[in-house]
């Protein structure tokens, strides 16, 4: 570019600053944003407020997070949990005809996984009711939370670990230990699946729950969407002979919708699904 000598506009470049981060990071809070930029929280107000106001940032209802609008976005589709449960509906309804226990979706918001459409089988022998839609799931010990944090981008997990860190709750305590985040990433990685932390039941309550998970990402450009989980009783299977016997549904599942949401936005984008187009790990392995 020319060498104009003119001053640069301090105002534009801090907007477009917070512009960068929420693409870098995806979704970030008002104290997320503070942390990166530096930028004062009274102006940064102001900032996302005349963004929202020409439509280049709009902010999620659910926790209060800030995303680029879809006009802005050109890793993923829009971040739009209805669309993406519109998709996945009747995908889990096939899904629960195949396997006899229940699954559902959920999406990553700042610090948990939030429950957006569920199924059960009919024909559920043992009455195991899936998570209600609006459940928040922990990120690090849940099997869709462990899904998700293992494929999403390093610096999108980063900033998750970091918030979970700072508001240091009962059931986060494996954000202050990153080489166990890094094995039980790398481990997920390897089998295509994530699962519950064990003892993860127990966290919600004084009785355990009894029950076991198995999740996998949905992915597109690069991001993970939102996870797909199975969950039985594990005094009926182990982990082992659940991915014996369901994974490659659970695998068709997940392939599906990624394919119809690339195909929904219009995008042409490519499905990041290699990884997981391989045979199940062996039934005895452990992170």
């Amino acid at each position: 570019m020319r060498d104009y000598k003119v001053k640069t506009i301090d105002a534009l470049h801090r907007g477009l600053v917070v512009l960068e981060v929420l693409q870098d990071m995806r979704a970030a809070s008002l104290h997320d944003l503070h942390r990166e930029t530096g930028i004062p929280k009274s102006t940064l107000i102001r900032i996302v407020h005349t963004l929202h106001a020409r439509g280049m940032v709009w902010q999620r209802m659910a926790d209060g997070a800030f995303l680029p609008s879809h006009t802005l976005q050109r890793r993923a589709p829009i971040d739009d949990a209805g669309w993406l449960g519109e998709i996945a509906s009747p995908v889990l309804e096939r899904l629960c005809q195949r396997v006899p226990w229940p699954s559902v979706l959920s999406v990553p918001r700042l610090d948990y996984m939030e429950v957006i459409e569920t199924n059960s089988p009919r024909a559920c022998f043992d009455y195991l009711t899936p998570a209600p839609v609006g459940c928040r799931a922990n990120m690090l010990r849940s099997a869709s939370g462990r899904a998700y944090l293992a494929f999403c981008p390093d610096q999108e997990r980063e900033a998750v670990l970091r918030r979970l860190a700072e508001r240091d709750l009962p059931g986060d305590e494996l954000a202050h230990d990153p080489a166990a985040v890094r094995r039980f990433t790398e481990f997920t990685r390897r089998r295509g699946y994530g699962v519950r932390a064990p003892g993860y039941g127990k966290t919600r309550g004084d009785v355990d729950d009894g029950r076991n998970s198995i999740a996998m990402p949905i992915s597109a450009g690069g991001q993970v969407l939102g996870c797909v989980n199975l969950t039985w009783r594990m005094s009926a299977l182990t982990v082992g002979q659940v991915v014996e016997r369901h994974l490659g549904h659970l695998r068709a599942a997940v392939l599906a919708i990624e394919k119809q949401a690339a195909a929904r936005r219009g995008t042409g984008l490519a499905i990041a699904a290699a990884d997981r187009n391989g045979g199940p790990a062996e039934a005895g392995e452990s992170p």
